[in-house]
């Protein structure tokens, strides 16, 4: 009989520690997706030959790269919504301190930091769009 509780208390803990670790998925594409569409920038006008006449290239692919980024947190913002869970009760006061508010809170956070770094990655794609060369 003492093994039930056990057992629920560690399916709490592994909901919780799984929550944790989706908060930083978004803001870590955005990041990968930043830090890649800037290297690959600067590598192909300094190294490229004639970079100016094949910005094309460059432009589609941060293009590509940037919706991938913007697929990726948008499907982890959709799971970050469903554990938040707001619309089947419309409950956003989270006073007790239970695991199931803990549970939401953590899809809230999730979700908020993907809207963010949804913005940020439209932002650091938005100058492939605008690059008329790579001066």
């Amino acid at each position: 009989m003492q093994d039930k509780p056990h057992r629920s208390q560690e399916q709490e803990f592994s909901e919780e520690r799984s929550s944790l670790w989706r908060i930083t998925f978004g803001p870590l594409v955005w990041a990968v997706h930043f830090v890649a569409s800037y290297a690959a920038t600067a590598a192909f006008c300094a190294k490229w030959p004639e970079p100016e006449t094949h910005i094309d290239l460059l432009r589609l692919g941060v293009g590509l790269a940037t919706l991938v980024a913007l697929a990726a947190i948008g499907w982890l913002g959709w799971l970050a919504w469903r554990q938040w869970d707001f619309l089947d009760d419309h409950d956003y006061a989270h006073a007790d301190g239970n695991s199931e508010d803990r549970h939401e809170f953590l899809g809230h956070a999730a979700f908020l930091l993907a809207v963010v770094s949804f913005i940020g990655v439209v932002y650091s794609g938005l100058p492939a769009v605008f690059a008329g060369s790579c001066r």
